[in-house]
């Protein structure tokens, strides 16, 4: 049928889409356990810088590998702007922020992101609104609430940590919403390899300390600052393009709110921290809000697949073509 080909390969760039997106989300997720680990060894400056060194010699081995050329000068304005505030200031300032105020507060200032992402995306790029899109980020965001406020120990939370949270979700939003058009004359590699690069110029005031933390550092939190670069940075953060390139900036801040509930997963596993009831469900909310905000009303599923296009006989070919 001359209809299969117009049907199945936007299916199919959907499906690879999700999965890049998923494969973000898990990563991303598992940093989480890896900060935890290297924060203890390693200042909020030191440790980005660490992270992001390690991310882009990565990438930079890939670019070599795959032969992929500089990116195009049109892509250089939102690769600069995202390298800056997602790759490095980000980074910093969520390391930084974390040490100053309790998970709850954390959870509940950071998650503002995906937020700020739809009403940025919708004001600067034209991305749609849909009601099932605000109605799943709503309750993604009480999920990650209620994870985070569960998750909280007695700390208390500063005035500077609340800021510094805060300055991370605009810098996050900001970052993404920049990064979006540079995808459109630059492969996902490139926008990231180079956003990488600027965000690690960006941290090198803070080499001095890497260097000095590094040498007193015990292994385990210098793998885990390692890891942080070559898998959460590098490998997600160009699935996070990939995905990003075929969707818009809100639908994709909604996905990451399925990175709580995976949060309290990893951590069970891997910390021990076996979570309560109230966790659970602030998990099961995340994930129910992520389900809502990608899914699709019937009227707008069938508008995206084409209409069969009836396949012509000879004797049925049009004037011109006999």
């Amino acid at each position: 049928m001359m209809s299969t080909p117009s049907t199945a390969s936007p299916r199919r760039a959907e499906m690879l889409a999700a999965a890049a997106a998923a494969v973000t989300v898990v990563l991303w997720a598992s940093a989480f356990v890896s900060i935890r680990s290297a924060g203890d060894a390693y200042s909020p400056g030191a440790l980005a810088l660490g992270r992001l060194l390690a991310g882009a010699l990565t990438l930079g081995v890939i670019c070599l590998v795959r032969r992929e050329t500089w990116p195009p000068r049109s892509a250089w304005r939102g690769i600069a702007i995202s390298g800056v505030l997602w790759f490095g200031f980000y980074m910093v300032a969520l390391n930084w922020g974390e040490q100053q105020v309790d998970a709850g507060t954390a959870a509940l200032v950071v998650n503002t992101g995906p937020i700020l992402i739809a009403l940025l995306g919708s004001r600067l790029l034209g991305d749609p609104m849909p009601p099932r899109l605000l109605a799943g980020m709503a309750v993604s965001f009480a999920g990650a609430v209620t994870v985070g406020l569960s998750m909280s120990g007695e700390g208390g939370s500063s005035v500077l940590g609340v800021v510094l949270c805060l300055l991370a979700a605009v810098a996050y939003a900001g970052g993404v919403v920049a990064q979006k058009p540079a995808l459109g004359s630059a492969s996902p590699l490139q926008v990231t390899t180079f956003g990488c690069l600027v965000g690690a110029v960006v941290c090198l005031p803070f080499a001095g300390q890497l260097v000095q933390e590094a040498a007193k550092a015990p292994a385990s939190a210098t793998l885990n600052m390692v890891y942080l670069g070559v898998f959460p940075t590098a490998l997600a953060f160009t699935t996070w393009a990939y995905a990003l390139s075929r969707t818009t900036a809100s639908r994709m801040g909604a996905t990451t709110y399925a990175a709580p509930a995976l949060v309290v997963l990893m951590s069970w596993l891997f910390l021990g921290e076996v979570p309560g009831l109230l966790t659970l469900a602030g998990g099961a909310l995340c994930l129910a809000g992520v389900a809502v905000s990608r899914s699709r009303s019937r009227a707008a599923a069938r508008a995206a697949v084409p209409a069969a296009v009836p396949e012509q006989r000879p004797e049925q070919a049009p004037d011109s073509a006999r």
